[in-house]
């Protein structure tokens, strides 16, 4: 990738971070796609490293998760005819877990929806938490399996399983949402406030995900054709989404609002972490060259 001066870095993000796709930033800046999909994999990279380091010992009080799909190359029902399909194919699904009070998304996951997945999604999560919270998750049978495992019984955690039905809007079509008939509370481990159990704002989260993020546009041909592009692109999301955003109804940013930070972060700062991590990187040496006085044995 040629080098881009640090302004020039700034404003393929930011676009990049309110939804533009690939294409679309080509076509005014003048470059390859190759250039801007390089520099989202190492700014993703570089915000997932810095998002494991510095959001830890939080003081949350009451934490919802919950799990959005997509897919990469082609949807599941339609890897088994693609061609040169990529390792991952197919649907995949992103796990968040967001502070209902400074709406910080602290952990998130990127991969299948099984035990395996939620084990390593709540192990993460347990360990960047300093004190005893409420969870609270939809009625995905794997949480039951997990949550234990990860928190023991250091936990409030509860269940809220939405029932659907048939919408009686006949003008509705096919890609309408089901209408949700009912709501059931289940009380799983520790003794949760039932008047705060919810999980509308990790639900929340999931509609701001497919409003920032291209790939996760419903009906379009922005999707990630691998994994890693998927998750590199969730990374600096959740990047701009906890540092550089300001929350409409905190007036500040969620990193902020928990403690994380005490400043505006701008996408100028995730450039500089990118340029930090570049500098780190050895100096690729020339072809040896055996020196004239050499002594050969």
């Amino acid at each position: 990738m040629n080098k881009l001066d640090t302004n020039t870095r700034s404003q393929i993000l930011h676009m990049l971070c309110e939804g533009q796709s690939i294409r679309a930033i080509t076509r005014p800046k003048g470059m390859s796609k190759n250039t801007i999909a390089k520099l989202l994999s190492d700014a993703g990279a570089v915000c997932a490293e810095y998002h494991d380091q510095a959001v830890r010992n939080l003081t949350s009080k009451r934490i919802q998760v919950d799990e959005i799909w997509s897919f990469t190359y082609a949807k599941q029902k339609n890897v088994a005819a693609a061609k040169a399909a990529s390792e991952g194919a197919g649907d995949i699904w992103t796990w968040t877990a967001i502070d209902a009070d400074t709406k910080l998304v602290m952990s998130w996951l990127v991969g299948g929806r099984d035990s395996e997945y939620a084990m390593g999604f709540m192990n993460d999560l347990s360990r960047r938490l300093a004190n005893r919270v409420q969870l609270t998750s939809d009625g995905h049978s794997a949480y039951l399996e997990v949550v234990e495992g990860a928190f023991g019984r250091d936990i409030d955690y509860a269940m809220l399983i939405k029932l659907y039905g048939a919408s009686p809007d006949s003008a509705k079509g096919r890609c309408s949402p089901a209408e949700c008939t009912g709501i059931k509370k289940n009380r799983i481990e520790g003794s949760p406030d039932l008047a705060h159990l919810s999980i509308s704002f990790a639900e929340r989260q999931n509609l701001t995900m497919r409003m920032h993020m291209r790939r996760f546009t419903r009906l379009t041909n922005g999707f990630s054709k691998k994994v890693q592009a998927h998750a590199n692109a969730v990374a600096l999301h959740f990047m701009y989404y906890n540092f550089v955003r300001i929350h409409a109804s905190l007036r500040v940013t969620p990193a902020m609002a928990a403690g994380v930070t005490d400043k505006l972060w701008e996408i100028a700062d995730i450039v500089t972490l990118l340029e930090a991590k570049e500098a780190e990187k050895p100096t690729v040496r020339g072809p040896y060259k055996k020196r004239e006085n050499a002594h050969v044995d």
